[in-house]
């Protein structure tokens, strides 16, 4: 093989390489918003079920559990739904909206992660309005499965309604009031009680609870 032959195999190779990566990133850039908008609304979907009976969620703030982005928001009830009619900013038709007339919060949610045995663990927990656990979701995990995928069961989630944030802690037996551990999986069980949910509703107490009391 000449001088001239490596050469060309070279420019031929930098040519793939360039052309792929324009591919990959045209493709890219065609999915990555609609990737971003179906996250956004399975997200909002979640949110809803963690408390139906509220009528409007409000993004209250941020914070950073394990440098990850998470928010938590209240759980509103108006009192009264009062139909709009607004401009699409897009289309530029009319159509209608319900507007949120004197909301009043029945409860709050909190976005945490917990640290598992494989994975962070993304939570969503509910609260009412003296932060008492209504329910917990588990959003996404890569546990392993047949032991600490059994953290998405209902026998271990329905455990958390009712709990205060002193009772969130994780025990190795049956007990009334404090949270059993999945036979096996003890530090998913932790990651989800005592990282993901417990730090999430003590962040809820250290930011709302002043501003209620004001």
């Amino acid at each position: 093989m000449t001088a001239m032959d490596m050469v060309k195999i070279t420019v031929n190779l930098i040519v793939i390489y360039v052309i792929g990566g324009l591919i990959m990133a045209f493709v890219y850039a065609k999915t990555s918003p609609i990737m971003f908008i179906k996250a956004k609304e399975e997200k909002e979907a979640a949110l809803k079920l963690m408390v139906p009976e509220a009528d409007k969620i409000v993004v209250l703030g941020e914070w950073e559990p394990h440098e990850k982005q998470a928010e938590y928001y209240a759980a509103q009830k108006c009192g009264e739904l009062k139909t709009i009619s607004v401009k699409d900013e897009k289309t530029g038709e009319m159509k209608e909206e319900k507007e949120c007339i004197n909301p009043e919060d029945i409860g709050y949610i909190v976005e945490g992660f917990g640290k598992g045995y494989s994975s962070y663990i993304h939570v969503l927990v509910s609260v009412d309005k003296n932060f008492i656990v209504q329910k917990i979701s588990i959003l996404g995990h890569g546990e392993t499965p047949g032991l600490g995928d059994e953290i998405e069961k209902d026998y271990f989630l329905d455990q958390f309604k009712g709990k205060s944030v002193d009772n969130l802690v994780v025990i190795k037996r049956e007990t009334p009031d404090k949270i059993q551990a999945i036979t096996g999986a003890t530090i998913s069980s932790r990651a989800v009680t005592e990282d993901g949910v417990k730090n999430g509703v003590k962040l809820l107490k250290e930011k709302l609870s002043g501003e209620m009391q004001g």
